[in-house]
């Protein structure tokens, strides 16, 4: 008999951790290899996590809802395999023992020593933790939350001013041990201030913040914290397109069993223009700026509690029929809890048709690292004056584009979105071929 560790395994790109949604498992309970253990949401998708062996649950050493980094323990299981039964705690001691030197010379190697996880942040802000005091012993030196369970338990709980104090400790840390820590080609988070004191009064509701809430607003602070955001819209003049998507969208129903939405024109406009300016479709990476090959669109969708981010791959080489066929069936796998870590990759570049629930004008936040996000507003009738100085009713609608400084200027987003405008402008019966 032997006992064996799974753990966090990666379950996207960009993906650090992951919070457990629910064991599917208990100990005592027979398992097969690829049989899913746990339900885990991250901040891209929803996923099980499946055993990588065949054997007995003998411990779930995470618990639900607790956030977990990619690479950690989060369970054992009893194999049948030959070998020595469960190692002895001692062994585990001599290991401990054995990697002692390896982190007192850690200074050989401290790249990721200032890359903390949101849930190292949160447990280094909920027990006054200085980290710039503690030896990490992850990757790079990276502080891991195994790190900081240990010195809680210890109680000897370092603090800003060097000296270290017994937890739990009521004082504060010092405002300076809250400040960002600039670390050169590393991203940098804000340790989180504490949760304010929210008074509750009778009648009030209390509503948990979930995992993918957590992860959320976790992507979007980053998002904000480190791209330097700038925003421009234009208003383009969509009647031809819109009169040529209502003369044949019952036709198309009929024909491919799907709907024709005004939204596929625009994700096709938006590809088109990608490929005339590719600068748009970058990403920054500290010392460069990454060019990307494929134009793979992103769209967001959003359910009763949450906002998924599935991908349109090659979004350029696809027809209109072919970009609603896949909004179709990702939005459908989005709400009916099948999308995969797979469908959530990959995206250069992100489109949100904010105009479905009736929006005129927005500012997105940039989906992280991507360099720029288009809002496509609601389509509403308007009267504009024409070329002729007459004035006419109008089909018109707002593009609205969040874009990252560092990577983008106004003059090539100002090109970009003019070109999405000749476009769309020039979308018709006459001109544009669905097929």
């Amino acid at each position: 008999m032997a006992v064996e560790k799974i753990n966090m395994p990666q379950l996207g790109e960009s993906v650090t951790e992951g919070t457990i949604t629910s064991w599917l498992v208990s100990v005592g309970d027979k398992v097969k290899k690829y049989d899913p253990l746990a339900e885990v949401q991250t901040d891209k998708v929803s996923a099980e996590v499946p055993s990588s062996f065949e054997g007995t649950i003998t411990e779930l050493v995470a618990g639900e809802g607790e956030t977990i980094a990619v690479g950690e323990l989060i369970c054992h299981v009893e194999t049948e395999a030959g070998g020595a039964a469960e190692k002895p705690k001692n062994e585990e001691k001599k290991v401990e023992k054995s990697t002692a030197p390896k982190q007192q010379a850690s200074n050989e190697d401290q790249a990721n020593k200032r890359r903390y996880s949101p849930a190292v942040l949160r447990m280094a802000q909920e027990n006054d933790i200085d980290l710039e005091q503690v030896q990490g012993s992850g990757k790079g030196g990276r502080i891991t939350r195994k790190d900081l369970q240990q010195i809680i338990e210890s109680g000897n709980v370092p603090k800003a001013n060097g000296v270290k104090q017994e937890a739990p400790v009521e004082q504060s840390a010092p405002a300076q041990a809250q400040q960002p820590i600039a670390v050169p080609d590393q991203p940098s988070l804000s340790a989180p201030a504490k949760a304010p004191e929210v008074p509750v009064a009778a009648g009030d509701i209390e509503i948990p913040v979930s995992g993918v809430r957590k992860a959320i607003a976790s992507n979007m602070l980053r998002s904000k914290h480190e791209a330097p955001h700038a925003w421009t819209m234009v208003e383009v003049d969509v009647t031809n397109l819109v009169n040529y998507r209502n003369n044949i969208k019952n036709e198309f129903k009929q024909k491919e069993g799907f709907s024709l939405t005004f939204f596929a024109f625009f994700v096709k406009a938006v590809s088109q223009a990608l490929k005339e300016f590719p600068m748009i479709n970058s990403m920054w990476a500290g010392d460069k700026i990454i060019q990307k090959k494929d134009i793979n669109i992103s769209i967001a969708v959003a359910t009763d509690d949450a906002l998924f981010v599935p991908v349109i791959k090659n979004a350029d080489e696809k027809t209109i029929k072919g970009i609603a066929r896949e909004i179709t069936d990702l939005a459908q796998k989005v709400r009916t809890g099948k999308i995969s870590s797979a469908d959530m990759q990959g995206g250069t570049f992100t489109v949100n048709n904010t105009g479905s629930f009736g929006s005129v004008q927005s500012s997105g936040i940039i989906n992280y690292p991507q360099a720029a996000i288009l809002q496509v507003e609601s389509i509403v009738k308007r009267p504009v004056v024409m070329d002729n100085g007459m004035i006419g009713v109008r089909d018109m609608v707002n593009l609205c584009l969040s874009l990252d400084h560092r990577v983008l200027d106004g003059l090539v987003c100002g090109r970009f979105l003019a070109r999405v405008k000749e476009i769309l402008e020039k979308t018709s019966e006459e001109n544009t071929s669905v097929y």
